[in-house]
């Protein structure tokens, strides 16, 4: 039987990159997003894809998207909360109204997808749940007091599903470095040398170069495969080693 797998923010980016490799294994992958236009165009890529639009901060969304998709795809096996945003502000900067943005974006629908999603692994005796974190979880850059805390926030969260829902159901938080999806680009594009900054990006990790969405894949479906069956409850970064060098030293 075909494997079936939920993945938010799925039309592009880290998301998309992960459907990517779900499909190529041969799951089928329910995508939950905003982007109807994308969504639709992966439906007519391959009927492996399930268009669901949903505001994951949303519960009755939440709940009409997550029946819709088991509706059509059957039991749910992962769950990939991957569906994010990003905004750049101090604590002082950030006004009400964008800290409850962020938060109910990334941290609010990662427990919203999986509060309705367990209940299907749970039926079915199985499944993985996986929270798509940040590297900002461990260092932070300046200016990302909402996008920061929600990331780190999504540890706890990891941690609590992995415990309550054992030992059946696994968790684990993923937590990617700099990648290159339309966000980071949409992020470039503010400064006035959009170049300079990808360089400046690419020099913070140790391997010279900022991630592809693929890549990330690759150990979201590893993560939720038989071979990981023995890892729940942990923060896994993917980072080309970003935070990994103390500031100031040379290497030559």
């Amino acid at each position: 039987m075909e494997k079936h797998a939920v993945i938010t923010g799925g039309a592009k980016g880290i998301g998309l990159g992960c459907a990517e490799i779900f499909i190529r294994e041969g799951w089928r992958v329910s995508i939950l997003d905003l982007d109807v236009e994308e969504g639709k165009m992966l439906e007519d890529r391959s009927d492996q894809f399930g268009f669901h639009r949903c505001d994951v901060s949303k519960e009755s969304e939440v709940i009409v998207a997550m029946q819709s998709a088991i509706a059509r795809f059957g039991a749910i096996d992962s769950l990939v909360c991957n569906a994010g945003i990003q905004r750049y502000s101090t604590v002082t900067e950030t006004s009400e109204e964008e800290w409850d943005l962020v938060m109910n974006v990334n941290l609010k629908g990662g427990f919203l997808c999986a509060k309705h999603a367990l209940p299907s692994m749970q039926e079915k005796g199985s499944g993985t749940v996986i929270l798509m974190s940040s590297v900002q979880a461990f260092v932070t850059q300046e200016k990302v007091a909402p996008y920061a805390t929600s990331k780190t926030a999504m540890l706890g969260l990891a941690r609590s599903i992995a415990i309550d829902y054992a030992p059946h159901i696994r968790c684990v938080a993923v937590c990617p470095g700099t990648v290159d999806t339309p966000l980071l680009r949409n992020a470039f594009a503010l400064s006035p040398d959009p170049e300079a900054v990808l360089q400046e990006c690419n020099d913070m990790h140790l391997r010279k170069r900022i991630g592809t969405p693929k890549e990330i894949g690759e150990l979201v479906y590893f993560l939720c495969s038989d071979r990981a069956g023995f890892i729940s409850g942990q923060a896994i970064r993917i980072d080309g080693g970003l935070g990994t060098m103390i500031g100031g030293s040379r290497r030559e």
